[in-house]
């Protein structure tokens, strides 16, 4: 029973941890780069009460598509330079009654042209001699976003809202079934994204032109995940598999499917090898450029629509990672852990140029005091 409970989200243990993090993104060819680095700290406040304090400060550089397309067919797409700072930092506070946990948590993000507060409140009720795991929870965000062609900073607002089940089906297996629900209302385009067309200027004569893109001012969206956890003791491991089904008022459905093993090696020792793919279609409003269509740009957002946007993370794609993590109990207070992982992304359409599409290496290092 115990490697089962590991693997399933029921309420927290007790316990005083200092923690950092140590995350490296890096897309070949020149691309993104994330290098990041995180503090959490979690402490009890008497007997039932817990608290979890996190900050994070990123570092993003690098190269990303502008959204114009390439020059000649699946060749280069054009891009720019962007560098930025985040940081953020979130609380969340829980307390355990008799048969019900309650977290409540507050978030801040701060970008030069991104600032965002988030809260959220959780609930967590054992039912069924701790068998049965019930989740009801709710979150929201208030965005501020600067756009660049503006003067004014745009507003952005989010609220969504889970219910899960969690059942131990027996000593060595539990299942998991979550469902959310959210809505968003606001600026959702990306200011530094750029559409292009041919605009005729006179009979026979174009003009290579760009415009920002315009995307709808909300957006509904449902997920379900469904997991389900194995222990096998005889082979000290134990195997999670999980399903996320996502759709979007955008046109988007997309799928997920993640695999990984837990392998003891020893008292001290655990090895996690992972896979996931990712799949998803475009969004109703992509195009790859806006010449040969009827549509007309404004160059400002436009809530009444049309709606574009040659973005490819909404275009029809599919995504690769693999990875190798591994754990290192030191001590019965140390813990330190590092993994590897390599991710890929590509597109479905045969019209967006492969070169849009990322590789990344991921390096993340870790290490946890617990007294």
């Amino acid at each position: 029973m115990g490697s089962s409970l590991l693997l399933s989200p029921r309420p927290v243990r007790a316990e005083n941890t200092i923690s950092y993090k140590y995350h490296d993104y890096r897309e070949a060819d020149g691309r993104i780069t994330v290098e990041s680095h995180y503090g959490l700290v979690e402490a009890d406040v008497g007997t039932d009460t817990h608290l979890k304090v996190q900050g994070v400060i990123d570092a993003i550089a690098g190269a990303t598509p502008t959204g114009e397309p390439a020059a000649t067919p699946g060749g280069p797409v054009p891009l720019s330079q962007i560098e930025d700072r985040r940081k953020a930092w979130s609380a969340d506070l829980t307390h355990q009654f008799p048969r019900v946990q309650l977290t409540a948590g507050f978030a801040n993000s701060r970008e030069s042209d991104y600032v965002s507060n988030g809260w959220s409140f959780n609930t967590l009720a054992d039912f069924n001699q701790k068998n049965t795991t019930v989740l009801l929870g709710a979150a929201g965000t208030d965005d501020d976003i600067r756009v660049f062609f503006q003067r004014d900073w745009e507003k952005k607002r989010t609220l969504d809202f889970i219910a899960g089940l969690t059942q131990l089906l027996d000593p060595n297996t539990s299942v998991t079934i979550n469902a959310g629900l959210g809505h968003s209302s606001g600026f959702h385009a990306d200011p530094y994204r750029l559409v292009f067309k041919r605009v005729e200027i006179a009979p026979g004569v174009f003009l290579p032109r760009t415009f920002a893109e315009n995307r709808p001012d909300s957006r509904d969206k449902q997920t379900v995940f469904v997991a389900l956890n194995r222990a096998f003791p005889s082979a000290q491991g134990a195997v999670e598999g999980s399903y996320r089904w996502f759709h979007d008022s955008f046109g988007i459905n997309a799928h997920t499917l993640e695999l990984a093993w837990f392998q003891k090696l020893g008292a001290r020792f655990t090895l996690r090898p992972s896979a996931r793919f990712y799949d998803q279609s475009a969004a109703d409003f992509y195009r790859v450029d806006l010449t040969g269509t009827n549509l007309t740009p404004t160059g400002r957002p436009n809530p009444a629509g049309p709606f574009f946007s040659a973005d490819y993370r909404i275009s029809a794609l599919r995504s690769y990672t693999v990875g190798l993590k591994a754990v290192w109990d030191v001590s019965t207070s140390w813990r330190i852990d590092a993994a590897i992982e390599h991710y890929e992304m590509r597109g479905k359409d045969r019209v967006t140029s492969p070169a849009a599409y990322p590789r990344a290496a991921i390096v993340t290092l870790g290490a946890r005091l617990g007294w």
